[in-house]
């Protein structure tokens, strides 16, 4: 589902994908809030397209101004547990890893992705980028699907 909001005019390329974190502290009093701060909190967005003919306004959070973009919800990688998990069903994360180097990590606790929550696989893309998991998880690597 897509939706037109405001971005940074750094980020309005169509592809950019951000965390929505919520309202900043220079959001108060701005005329645009209900045009910028319409998007879920914790949610990984990717922008679609850039609204043609759309003025940059100015804002007091990014320093080049902002545009009018539209975004949907963006999958997300994730690594799950292996074991009864195919595309359509739904899964959730293994856990917290304290493994910051491995080169699974950025999987195994994706942004936007929380521990409690469960998401449907959408894809199933193989195997993780580690070698062994030094918590001895068995793990597979898939594209978990944010908006449903």
């Amino acid at each position: 589902m897509t939706t037109v909001t405001l971005i940074g005019s750094r980020l309005a390329d169509p592809g950019t994908e951000f965390v929505y974190e919520g309202e900043a502290d220079g959001c108060a009093g701005c005329p645009y809030r209900s045009q910028c701060l319409n998007l879920d909190t914790g949610t990984k967005y990717r922008v679609t397209a850039v609204r043609e003919n759309a003025q940059t306004l100015e804002c007091a959070m990014h320093d080049g101004g902002v545009r009018a973009v539209e975004v949907e919800p963006a999958s997300v990688r994730a690594n799950i547990p292996s074991k009864g998990s195919f595309a359509g069903s739904k899964a959730s994360l293994s856990g917290p890893c304290p493994y910051v180097e491995c080169p699974s990590h950025e999987f195994c606790e994706p942004d936007s992705v929380a521990f409690d929550e469960e998401y449907r696989i959408s894809e199933i893309l193989g195997d993780p980028p580690h070698e062994v998991c030094h918590l001895d998880r068995s793990l597979q690597l898939v594209e978990l699907d944010m908006d449903g």
